[in-house]
């Protein structure tokens, strides 16, 4: 049986320098206007501007040689698969990202520029994991799925063991959750480590597929809506080995509307000068929900990732 704290432990060690270690910031403003005291996981600093690059760099180190020049194939609305292109340009190998037409020019763009090639296919992210991991059988590729694979749990969990080494004593953490595995590695190091800081899973109302799985105790289809949460987005795959995960170590479920993620994005934007992506928005909007209940005590908000388009960006923060 797979011990996936030890993954992530090992991960932790072996993935230096190239994943960053990403700082623990104290934020002043928001610790004093949220009464308590509200640190920001700066995760949207990692390299490609998520935390994907964890995930995808520990994944890529466990493959031989032969798999990275054979090909990888992922599937991605932007993140993960920038960091799988980033990842595979450092360690030598092939990359292939599925991504839906919806999905942003940008991140796309960058997707290429780091030397992966990039294949559309219509419909939402889940339809796009779906036919990456059926190409990747028939291509006989290793296919590397944005959470439903515990190698690349274990470096999402890296995150955990960063945060326990800069503030061991947090009484809570907000993270966004989208197929679960950002919240399944980090989970798993805090339940070891730090028993007693509970685990808040934050979802947009607009996008709730793991959320209603959790509530249902089984996975099924759900019709999301749009939501400035893209990175969170998209359905959970059947047997996603990350549902169980998320039933162990999620405390606590907040849902927030599309109007709570964007006023979280303008605090912030003015509070600590950062520009975030729709998803960490999710997660300090939801910190802001729950703030009456942590005064006085120590609680991080994970910042998963900064990468927005400039239009959708501004048009967030705009006061509308």
């Amino acid at each position: 049986m797979r011990n996936l704290f030890d993954e992530i432990a090992s991960a932790h060690q072996q993935l230096r320098p190239q994943v960053r270690v990403t700082p623990l910031e104290r934020s002043v403003l928001l610790s004093q206007q949220l009464g308590c005291e509200l640190y920001l996981k700066c995760d949207h600093l990692q390299h490609t501007g998520s935390f994907k690059f964890r995930g995808a760099s520990n994944k890529l180190r466990l493959l031989s040689n032969e798999q990275r020049q054979q090909g990888v194939i992922a599937a991605s609305t932007g993140n993960h698969g920038q960091a799988i292109a980033l990842a595979g340009k450092l360690m030598g190998g092939n990359v292939t990202v599925y991504a839906p037409e919806s999905a942003a020019t940008i991140k796309l763009d960058t997707i290429r520029a780091l030397g992966g090639r990039v294949e559309l296919v219509p419909g939402d992210a889940l339809n796009a994991e779906l036919v990456g991991e059926k190409a990747a059988r028939e291509q006989h590729k290793t296919y590397i799925s944005p959470y439903n694979d515990a190698e690349v749990i274990a470096g999402q969990g890296t995150c955990g063991m960063e945060m326990v080494e800069q503030q061991p004593d947090l009484d809570a953490v907000f993270i966004a959750v989208g197929g679960g595995g950002y919240i399944a590695g980090i989970g798993t190091v805090l339940k070891k480590l730090s028993p007693k800081t509970q685990i808040v899973a934050c979802w947009p109302e607009n996008a709730t597929s793991m959320y209603s799985a959790l509530e249902a105790g089984h996975i099924h289809p759900v019709e999301e809506q749009d939501t400035l949460s893209d990175g969170t987005a998209g359905g959970v795959e059947p047997d996603a080995i990350t549902f169980p995960l998320c039933q162990q170590v999620i405390d606590r479920k907040v849902l927030v509307s599309e109007e709570e993620i964007k006023r979280a994005m303008r605090m912030i934007a003015t509070s600590d000068r950062w520009i975030i992506e729709g998803a960490a928005g999710v997660a300090l909007a939801a910190a802001c929900k729950l703030a009456p209940e942590f005064q006085g005590k120590k609680v991080a908000v994970v910042l998963c990732g900064k990468n927005i388009v400039l239009e959708k960006y501004l048009k967030a923060i705009g006061n509308n």
